[in-house]
């Protein structure tokens, strides 16, 4: 376990060891800061966004950014070994491809974690600090707005938790770190036009697409989601891709071969 512990420590250093990372976290960071700043100084005391619509108008908003970085880190997790020639010296080390491909996911969902934790540390203290009498507006629900918040950054976690993961099966099937981003940033920005066209009320077919279930946050308000799918439903179906995406990544990467 130790070992496998090094490994995975080992795929952290190679991932913060890059300039990029650390300026996407200082972007990161800048923005959620900023968002709050651009609500205070934007509005009068009268019309002024309470702190916790203001800290979920933020994170609605700067979990794009994340979803964005994630994306960038899981698909050069794979693809980058290749791209930089380093995949021969990895496979030679007394560990399994299993446990490379493994400790590289690992890498990669702490850090969609620890960039979640960073929003949302920013984006709660600068609206503590800017929006403290605001006057919150938006419908929760029924729901308190602490209550509310919480289970609104999960429903956008999962979606950034799937998207990364489509984005690592690419990396680790087609060798494109390009391609990987590309298709999730598609994904990301217009599955909700596909939703439109294919919509799970009019195509019971539809019902069966990953577009129709990534945004749980619809069942914080409603206990019927997309063509009247529940919220088990929903899960059912977006754990079906995960797993598919995981066991294409395995497979290949496992059988790769990388001698030429």
């Amino acid at each position: 376990m130790s070992k496998f512990s090094a490994l995975v420590h080992n795929e952290n250093i190679k991932i913060y060891s890059r300039a990029r990372t650390w300026i996407m976290l200082l972007l990161l960071a800048v923005f959620s800061v900023l968002m709050p700043v651009l609500m205070y100084v934007s509005s009068s005391a009268e019309s002024r966004p309470g702190m916790w619509d203001g800290f979920q108008i933020t994170v609605s908003v700067i979990f794009y950014l994340n979803t964005i970085f994630t994306v960038v880190i899981a698909s050069d997790a794979v693809a980058g070994e290749f791209s930089w020639g380093t995949i021969k010296l990895l496979l030679i080390r007394p560990w399994s491809r299993s446990k490379v491909l493994l400790s590289k996911y690992i890498s990669m969902v702490l850090f969609s974690v620890f960039t979640t934790v960073l929003l949302v540390v920013c984006a709660y203290a600068a609206s503590l600090i800017l929006l403290p009498s605001g006057r919150d507006a938006l419908s929760r629900s029924g729901w308190s707005p602490e209550t509310y918040s919480a289970m609104f950054v999960l429903c956008r976690y999962v979606e950034l938790f799937l998207t990364a993961a489509l984005a690592f099966m690419v990396s680790s099937v087609f060798r494109a770190s390009g391609l990987a981003i590309g298709l999730s940033l598609f994904i990301i920005f217009v599955k909700n036009i596909f939703i439109t066209i294919f919509n799970p009320d009019r195509y019971e077919w539809a019902n069966y697409l990953l577009f129709s279930h990534m945004d749980l946050s619809s069942y914080l308000v409603s206990d019927t989601g997309p063509g009247g799918a529940t919220l088990g439903f929903s899960v059912a179906v977006l754990a079906a891709y995960y797993v598919v995406f995981l066991l294409l990544s395995w497979i290949v990467f496992s059988r790769r071969d990388v001698a030429g």
